[in-house]
């Protein structure tokens, strides 16, 4: 029985808990707060700060677990690549988890190293700095910590008057001890997509039907699969896609996020495990969700194809104000047809938290894809969280 330690224990991970005890593995779930989602599954669970090196050293020798996977940003990745050359295997790879934990490692390999189409792009540690970048890359620009997650510290620049909010945001929403801005120039784009890439121990690189996604305060509000894309944008965006898996390498499930312009696919960001807006994959849409698809690669168990059976929609459920969960609605949601939900259990609100995801779908492909996502939308609205 193989032992799975979890960095990070929200509801993406607590997915893949639920796959990995499928597949009859042992799960330890760590995170910095008690109830998290993935501990509510997991056969154990540890709580600390994973920025914290010593903590996170502790845990891995008490519980000595065979495989570790990273499931957040905030994880001090130095020590992953400790563990790993003690033959803990880390998925995807100790490389993976660290170029992906800062948006200039990963930003100068993508455009740098290997040639991907991004974004212009500078960076800023101070006001000054900041200033002079946003002066080279221009106005509209977007402005990021170089770590961060779920849009936090995320704004777009619009007038020169936003500039001190901007930075101040930014540095505020920077997660550990990191104090470093990304500027990018505004892409003039139709469609932000993201494309779920796997790889594996011994079989090809597979890629999942692409997904269109729409953002508010820079976290994602709902995703359609599959995302309707001119078939030689689709070539390319998998090409990029393999070459910066490639380049980081090991095996599992990568959420690789495209700008689709008029004439040019972006490179834009990438998370190496499952992606939030992936979740739209529970409503049974394909031959494996996006969890299944992780654990059965980072266990070295071979994926022949992944398949779509028809589409799908997902929609969030969000919570207005900080406290206590206590939901409203589900039996009027639980009566409409080709359609799911799923609360993650976390144990507190706060305003805009994700609390769970409503997925909708059409297995005779009779509804157009609008008319899924505003039904998606509509029962979404009619789940309350007090």
């Amino acid at each position: 029985m193989r032992k799975v330690m979890m960095l990070g224990s929200g509801e993406l991970g607590k997915e893949v808990v639920i796959a990995l005890k499928r597949m009859g593995c042992t799960v330890i779930a760590c995170d910095a707060y008690e109830g998290a989602p993935a501990m509510q599954v997991a056969d154990a669970f540890e709580v600390f700060s994973m920025l914290d090196g010593d903590a996170l050293e502790r845990a891995v020798l008490k519980h000595r677990p065979d495989i570790i996977v990273p499931e957040v940003e905030s994880i001090r990745t130095d020590k992953l690549y400790e563990f790993e050359k003690e033959g803990i295997q880390v998925t995807p790879s100790a490389k993976a988890a660290n170029f992906t934990m800062n948006r200039k490692l990963i930003r100068d390999l993508a455009a740098q190293e290997l040639g991907l189409k991004t974004a212009p792009y500078a960076y800023a540690t101070t006001m000054e700095e900041f200033t002079e970048a946003v002066g080279e890359i221009g106005l509209p620009c977007v402005v990021k910590p170089l770590m961060s997650s779920s849009g936090k510290g995320q704004s777009v620049v619009k007038e020169i008057s936003q500039l001190e909010t901007a930075f101040h945001y930014a540095m505020e929403g920077s997660r550990g001890d990191l104090k470093e801005i990304i500027v990018e120039g505004f892409i003039d784009f139709h469609t932000e997509i993201t494309l779920l890439t796997v790889t594996q121990k011994s079989g090809e690189t597979l890629f999942c039907a692409p997904i269109g996604h729409r953002q508010e305060r820079g976290d994602y509000q709902e995703s359609w699969q599959p995302c309707a894309m001119e078939s030689s944008q689709l070539i390319e965006a998998q090409s990029m896609a393999k070459k910066v898996t490639q380049a980081l390498g090991g095996w599992g499930i990568w959420g690789i996020e495209f700008f689709l312009g008029h004439d040019a696919v972006y490179f834009s960001e990438l998370s190496p495990r499952p992606h939030d807006t992936g979740m739209v994959t529970l409503a049974g849409n394909q031959n494996f969700n996006e969890f299944e698809l992780h654990a059965r690669s980072l266990l070295g168990l071979n994926i022949p194809e992944i398949e779509l059976r028809y589409p799908a929609v997902s929609a969030v459920v969000l919570a207005e104000k900080e406290g206590i969960p206590l939901y409203g609605g589900m039996e009027l949601a639980s009566l409409e047809p080709q359609s799911d939900f799923k609360l993650f259990g976390k144990p507190t609100t706060r305003p805009y938290r994700r609390m769970g995801v409503v997925l909708t779908y059409d297995r005779s492909e009779k509804e157009t894809m609008d008319e899924l996502r505003a039904r998606a939308a509509r029962i979404a609205s009619g789940i309350t969280v007090h």
